[in-house]
């Protein structure tokens, strides 16, 4: 049963007099000076006004009552901020009051809830899993330590697409890089390729999106708590079974290394499971097995999935923008050389390339609405006053499509950040696709470098058309909406030698 055919049969089931009563007892016990929004329906509140595409629904009634709106979702308040000067209020200003999220049901499948780091209250179990994340998956250090590994998978995708060049086969660029980024987290953390070109990656990405499709789409249950118990829409259950997917494939690699350590004359692999092993072994930290299963989850999911995403959006404006496209070809060969191999260090001679990226993350940032914030308190911001408890909801894509902060919107225009200083670590709330404060993707430093190697090797390597039958002019740049946005069509395209 769809969700508005849920909504439906709510408000046959609830009772209409009860349901009123119930928002009439809230209503009184509301704060004054709440943010303006458009009246709600009895029941279901302003469900309806959500759509398929979230963001931009958002987005079109920010336009109509303010930067900072107030919905009522069910008998959940919530509010959504858009605009660069309330955005720093909530994440900056007032960080520490706004440091805790709202947790959709699905998110509890497996208790992830409890152990997911980007989910967490901030507690001493979030500050030792955010410590673990910077000593042993991303610190400065560690990511320098580890280019070897980032390098190697990038030549592998460039050999990749130079054999579908020379055998004229069509290549989905989202599919190889999302390979390309499994492969790299996964040999950091385990040694080894999770996928390879004559495995398909699509069954592996699928599960990997569908985590992300359950936990952002709209669920009944999380706008009606009362109804999570029964999980009316299933959503709950089906995050079970993609979360047990992939603990499976981590319960079989960690077995596997458990197994190998105790071996006579076993050497240690200095990769990430074996030094969480050795904390979990060693017990200096509250950590065991469970807990490390759900730090990969987090880690793979969100680390493969967003920068694969980014990447697609990034080759697809591209390709919609053949002058673009040439022009930060003309860089990479001019600084590079034609069809050289680029390395890390070589990005920041590669302004144009930082700007398309910068671009692509302004335009199409992977977690539009960034995740649910949610207040210990009542909280003046802009004027008005967020209640306790409210979900708050930051519309990153709507801030980066302001046409009050950026000229031309909607046009692909990396130019725009040439000579610029704007950047996307946070502290220029303008360009937030990574959020702020103390909640920021701690995956941001991983996900650039990333972002810019591929990218680079991509359009320094080949030249690059359109599947047949595809022009700049017809090609669908429409998104599909889960926490994260993808591409509704990918992109496809055949890659020449340079």
């Amino acid at each position: 049963m769809d969700f508005l055919a849920w909504i439906v049969c709510l408000c046959l089931l609830w009772g209409l007099s009860r349901a009123l009563s119930f928002i009439a007892k809230r209503s009184t016990r509301s704060p004054s000076n709440l943010p303006p929004g458009p009246r709600p329906l009895p029941v279901i509140g302003n469900l309806l006004q959500l759509g398929n595409l979230p963001h931009k629904s958002l987005a079109k009634l920010a336009r109509t009552y303010g930067p900072i709106i107030k919905l009522q979702l069910g008998f959940v308040t919530t509010v959504v901020i858009s605009s660069p000067s309330l955005a720093r209020e909530i994440l900056q200003s007032h960080d520490a009051i706004f440091a805790n999220r709202g947790t959709p049901d699905a998110i509890t499948a497996l208790d992830h809830h409890q152990f997911g780091l980007p989910w967490i209250p901030v507690s001493p179990l979030f500050r030792n899993l955010r410590k673990l994340y910077n000593s042993h998956l991303l610190s400065s250090k560690k990511l320098d330590s580890n280019q070897h590994l980032r390098s190697k998978k990038v030549q592998e995708l460039v050999a990749y697409i130079g054999k579908c060049a020379r055998d004229g086969d069509v290549v989905n660029i989202g599919e190889a890089a999302f390979r390309t980024t499994l492969n790299s987290l996964s040999n950091t953390v385990f040694s080894l390729d999770m996928t390879d070109p004559s495995t398909p990656a699509g069954e592996l990405k699928e599960v990997m999106w569908q985590i992300m499709a359950e936990v952002g789409k709209p669920n009944i249950a999380d706008y009606f708590p009362v109804l999570r118990k029964i999980d009316p829409q299933g959503s709950k259950r089906r995050t079970e079974l993609y979360f047990s997917k992939m603990f499976d494939i981590f319960d079989g690699l960690i077995k596997q290394r458990l197994q190998l350590r105790v071996q006579p004359g076993a050497t240690a692999r200095n990769d990430v499971l074996d030094a969480l092993l050795d904390v979990v072994e060693d017990k200096s930290e509250d950590l065991d097995i469970s807990i490390v299963k759900h730090l990969f989850l987090d880690f793979f999911v969100a680390g493969s999935e967003t920068t694969s995403s980014t990447l697609e959006w990034a080759m697809g404006e591209l390709l919609q923008n053949p002058e673009k496209l040439s022009k930060a070809q003309t860089e990479l060969h001019l600084v590079i050389g034609k069809g050289k191999q680029i390395e890390e260090a070589d990005i920041s001679r590669l302004p144009y390339l930082q700007a398309t990226v910068k671009e692509t993350l302004r335009m199409h940032p992977a977690i539009p609405l960034l995740l649910p914030r949610k207040p210990e308190a009542n909280t003046q911001i802009g004027g008005f006053t967020i209640p306790k408890g409210a979900q708050v909801l930051i519309n990153a894509w709507a801030i980066g499509r302001d046409p009050a902060v950026w000229a031309n919107p909607n046009e692909f225009m990396p130019e725009r950040f040439l000579g610029s200083d704007v950047d996307v670590w946070g502290q220029d709330f303008e360009l937030i696709p990574f959020g702020g404060g103390r909640r920021i993707c701690l995956g941001l430093p991983l996900a650039t470098r990333m972002l810019h190697l591929m990218l680079g090797s991509l359009i320094n390597a080949f030249n690059w058309r359109l599947e047949d039958g595809v022009t700049p002019e017809n090609m669908n740049m429409e998104d599909k909406f889960g926490i994260t946005v993808q591409r509704a069509q990918p992109v496809k395209a055949v890659a020449i030698p340079a």
